[in-house]
């Protein structure tokens, strides 16, 4: 089935053309027809399966069609999109201006860590749209500069996300201000309790769309581990990334000064590496990013808080320098690559201290990560049975070299 077969108006499907939109992803699919019937929405499905297109495009085409019922053309705010990260409503806006090309709706992203003049200047010129983080959301509603009165739309992306940053006792002051009667559209990857509760307060009678289970990594993701001292970790990977055939690879750390560490570090090697994380600006951020997707950067040293959000096309490697102690946090970051449809390859490194952090993805994935072996920091003592009983193929050390060469919609990435 195609865009054609939702019943979208000539203006959005012109739109998703220039873009080369032709066929909808499952979760698009699912999510457009009862959105644009005006029905509450719960979907549940993880990160690259193409859920920012699958609210923007029908709430793009409510509004317009709104806008030419009303005889007095204003703009004010009438969607509020909810969002846990900035670099995620960034993207978000980015998705607005694609899909909405040719639509006379204007849209506005707010978020902290940056001047808020430019941000009140657009709202008091008058906008549609607003994609908002909280805090900064709160200020402008503290400050009086943005009231929630006429919102009609209203959709809350990365649930989970909010939860795991602390963030929604914010998300029920927001609620507490929106009108009763209003579209909610609520997205989530993994559905924990408090979750579940938030997503019964926000919810009429919501239709559920559930595309992918929310503990299930991507299968075409090829995924690997190295057994390897926490001293050595650096090393290997300056090691792996000799192989110039890796042309880009995003890799987690936990920590802020760890992420920084770690790129100064591969800089010295001559591996051109850039770190992003709570404490960078956010122009430092965003230079940073766009420096990865134009491959003027080769490796992206990233947290788990600055990484929410990062869509990157074509990003064949992710490696989990340090383990999550979240193992839901590694689905998260290993869908960074494996995006709509496509292959990928996920590494990650695993020293003593991490042993517990594995077991538990691994229960999570239902899946053994295979173990490579015979590597130049392969300890033959960290390959008991309290480690290789978990991983019972262990590929030869040629899999990372080769992984990245597989095909992605017909072309071979080492020939990019």
């Amino acid at each position: 089935m195609s865009f054609n077969n939702l019943q979208l108006i000539e203006p959005v499907l012109q739109a998703l053309s220039k873009e080369g939109y032709t066929i909808p992803t499952p979760i698009q699919l699912q999510s457009i027809p009862p959105i644009l019937q005006k029905r509450d929405l719960l979907g549940c499905a993880q990160t690259g399966t193409g859920k920012t297109a699958a609210f923007t495009i029908p709430v793009l085409q409510l509004m317009h069609q709104q806008q030419e019922q009303q005889q007095k053309k204003q703009h004010r705010i009438q969607t509020l999109i909810l969002t846990p990260t900035r670099e995620l409503a960034i993207q978000i806006g980015e998705s607005i201006t694609a899909y909405g090309r040719y639509l006379n709706i204007k849209h506005k992203v707010i978020f902290g860590g940056v001047p808020q003049y430019s941000q009140v200047q657009a709202i008091r010129n008058g906008v549609d749209i607003i994609v908002a983080t909280p805090g900064r959301l709160l200020d402008l509603m503290q400050q009086r500069i943005i009231s929630l009165d006429h919102i009609q739309y209203f959709i809350l992306d990365e649930a989970d996300r909010m939860l795991d940053m602390g963030f929604v006792q914010d998300v029920k002051r927001i609620i507490a201000k929106l009108p009763a009667k209003r579209q909610t559209l609520f997205f989530s990857a993994t559905m924990p309790a408090e979750i579940k509760h938030l997503a019964d307060i926000l919810l009429t009678n919501p239709v559920k769309v559930e595309v992918t289970p929310s503990a299930s990594t991507v299968e075409i993701i090829q995924q690997s581990v190295y057994f390897v001292e926490r001293q050595n970790k650096q090393s290997l990977l300056i090691q792996l990334l000799k192989d110039q055939t890796i042309e880009t690879v995003l890799v987690f750390t936990q920590m802020k000064h760890a992420a920084d560490k770690l790129a100064k570090s591969l800089n010295q090697a001559g591996i051109r590496t850039e770190a992003i994380h709570g404490n960078k600006s956010q122009n430092a951020r965003q230079d940073a990013l766009a420096n990865f997707k134009n491959r003027k950067t080769r490796v992206l040293v990233a947290t788990d808080i600055a990484a929410r959000g990062i869509d990157i096309d074509d990003l064949t490697h992710v490696l989990n320098y340090e383990l999550p102690n979240i193992p839901e946090t590694y689905v998260h970051r290993i869908g960074r690559t494996g995006r709509a449809g496509a292959s990928g390859v996920a590494i990650s490194f695993c020293d003593w201290s991490e042993k517990t952090f594995l077991t538990d993805i691994q229960k999570l994935i239902k899946k053994t990560i295979p173990v490579i072996k015979d590597h130049a920091f392969d300890n033959v003592t960290m390959h008991n049975s309290a480690f290789v009983a978990e991983s019972s193929s262990q590929p030869s050390n040629n899999n990372f070299r080769n992984a990245g060469r597989g095909k992605r919609y017909g072309k071979v990435f080492s020939q990019r």
